[in-house]
């Protein structure tokens, strides 16, 4: 659910190095860091000024216990240990620091991740595990209510009704299920799981918990995850104001209720919330719906999942204040113009979900023993993950990747970024393309993505000197899709034709976020246009419609060139 693929590729005036890393050795040199670039932010938590508020208003964010002096001063803290507890130690037992572990273990590496409060962070217990169990039950409901789809298919069925307690015990018993699947995993493979906040003490030490204990290692990795944004002016009481973590509980099922953003988080809560019967207003503060995806594929989006829907929607507004319903009163939502920031009106709704982003999980980490300042919250690093201080010097040994570092706010990105540093401390240069890592939104229809909208693309091709083209299929050509009676969809191919190299790709269609990844896996093996169109797909299956958009796509190189360097970002 985490994610937004904005990337930025305007020139910088700061001056870079380039850093390169042998194979054989472990030496982490001094440079001047690379200009950083918060790409994939959420861009309804952080535009329109709003990431100004995120720096004044920490005291929104849960805050990490503070543990009794801890000082780099302290004892030996300012300098590193001779000997090691751990070759690797992960602070944060997400996704994110869970692939690192078990890349780590593979690679041998003594291994130990701390954790604070419960094995698979977010995305497991708060996240993309729980929302997706909700809303396979919305898509059911989908169907069972669509009396028109049924009939296409021949069937008949009674009015169709939901429990919602045992809907809340689909999603919590799932998250359950699989936090266990992750802790015992990593148990079976000897990963030491160590209970407790971790807070850095200094070069390569960490304290666990409140009690005195120290661990030292090699090499350490922060992956402590984030949590919801709420903007200043919203009072969140858990109730009748919730963020993400109170909706996947599903205490209530109110009967008009207000979502305040549409990205990714915004959108699949409304499919869950009409699927089961409420009414829904957006309040957006851009000037067009789900702004975070391709132009094109959000106005078909809109088309499908919000115009024929019970939702409404208010763009171009911020919601300045949000009062919980108490003492018989409703939820009130204050609006102003986004631009003027003159009063518009008062919403008055049963409830109200904050969907405005998320926000680093980064506080109290001792970072500050190190000479580390966060930059609106998230850990500062270079295209290697590896953590950079105040005076913009690499930090030895010391990474951070997922969503504390605002690079891409995504559990398997989080995943990709821990194998990627895991291959760098054991001796093989490896630097992650983020442009081939896949976003999905699991509404009905699913929507999906990879690499750069077409906005981006145009604007780079124009920044670099080359030609930006565009293919399209459609859902309403594919058999399968037609069995289905689900013909409503687009995959948009963006690419350059000079050289076949893939640009961007977008699906919203049937199983849209299955399909997207034959493309994310060409763009990370550099694959071509005029080589991948000769792929066979089996048929009749929706896998058919990406093997019609790059037969489609006109490449003037009859031979693929060779594959450009990763790009880093």
């Amino acid at each position: 659910m985490q994610s937004s693929l904005s990337l930025s590729f305007s020139a910088t005036s700061s001056s870079a190095a380039t850093v390169s890393r042998s194979r054989h050795s472990f030496h982490v040199p001094e440079v001047t860091p690379l200009n950083l670039r918060f790409c994939g932010l959420r861009r309804e938590a952080f535009d329109s000024g709003l990431s100004a508020s995120l720096n004044r208003h920490h005291s929104h964010l849960p805050r990490r216990p503070h543990s009794a002096a801890v000082s780099a001063a302290l004892s030996t803290n300012g300098s590193p240990p001779k000997s090691f507890d751990y070759d690797l130690l992960i602070i944060g037992a997400g996704v994110g620091g869970h692939g690192a572990a078990l890349h780590a273990v593979e690679k041998g590496l003594k291994t130990a991740i701390v954790e604070g409060d419960v094995v698979g962070g977010t995305c497991v217990n708060r996240g993309c595990v729980p929302s997706k169990a909700l809303l396979a039950v919305s898509g059911r409901m989908r169907e069972l209510k669509s009396d028109h789809h049924l009939k296409s298919f021949g069937l008949q069925v009674s009015a169709a009704g939901y429990d919602r307690q045992g809907v809340a015990d689909h999603a919590n018993n799932l998250a359950s299920k699989i936090r266990n699947n992750l802790t015992n995993s990593m148990k079976a493979l000897g990963v030491d799981i160590l209970t407790g906040f971790g807070t850095i003490l200094g070069p390569q030490k960490v304290k666990v918990g409140s009690s005195n204990k120290v661990v030292t290692a090699k090499d350490i990795i922060i992956a402590t995850g984030s949590v919801p944004f709420v903007p200043k002016g919203i009072e969140v009481d858990g109730k009748t104001v919730i963020t993400s973590d109170h909706a996947l509980k599903l205490e209530s099922v109110p009967d008009w209720i207000a979502i305040v953003g549409s990205g990714y988080i915004g959108l699949e809560f409304s499919d869950v919330y009409t699927a089961l019967g409420s009414e829904v207003t957006f309040v957006e503060a851009l000037d067009q719906l789900m702004p975070g995806f391709d132009p094109e594929i959000s106005k078909l989006a809109q088309r499908v999942l919000i115009n024929p829907r019970n939702i409404d929607y208010h763009t171009g507004v911020f919601a300045t204040k949000i009062t919980p319903a108490r003492d018989g009163k409703p939820v009130l939502i204050e609006l102003i113009d986004a631009k003027t920031k003159e009063p518009k009106e008062t919403l008055e709704v049963d409830a109200a979900l904050i969907a405005t982003g998320r926000a680093p999980f980064t506080q109290n980490l001792g970072l500050d023993n190190i000479d580390v300042v966060t930059q609106r919250g998230f850990v500062p690093v270079d295209e290697r993950m590896r953590v950079i201080d105040a005076n913009g010097k690499l930090v030895p040994h010391l990474f951070c990747i997922g969503d504390a570092n605002g690079k891409m706010m995504l559990a398997h990105a989080a995943s990709a970024q821990g194998i990627s540093v895991v291959e760098q401390v054991t001796g093989r240069d490896h630097v992650l393309n983020h442009l081939s890592i896949p976003a999905a939104c699991f509404t009905h229809p699913e929507i999906s993505m990879v690499g750069l909208t077409e906005p981006q693309a145009r604007e780079k091709g124009e920044k670099e000197g080359f030609e930006v083209s565009v293919a399209k299929t459609s859902f309403k050509a594919n058999t399968k899709a037609l069995a289905e009676n689900e013909g409503e969809g687009l995959a948009k191919l963006i690419y350059r034709p000079d050289n076949g190299e893939i640009l961007g790709v977008h699906i919203f269609g049937l199983h849209a976020a299955d399909l997207i990844h034959e493309a994310s896996n060409a763009i990370a093996l550099g694959t071509r246009i005029q080589d991948i169109k000769f792929a066979v797909h089996a048929h009749p299956t929706l896998s058919e419609v990406l093997d019609e958009l790059f037969k489609s796509a006109k490449v003037k190189a009859q031979a693929s060139s060779p594959v450009s360097e990763p790009v880093a970002v």
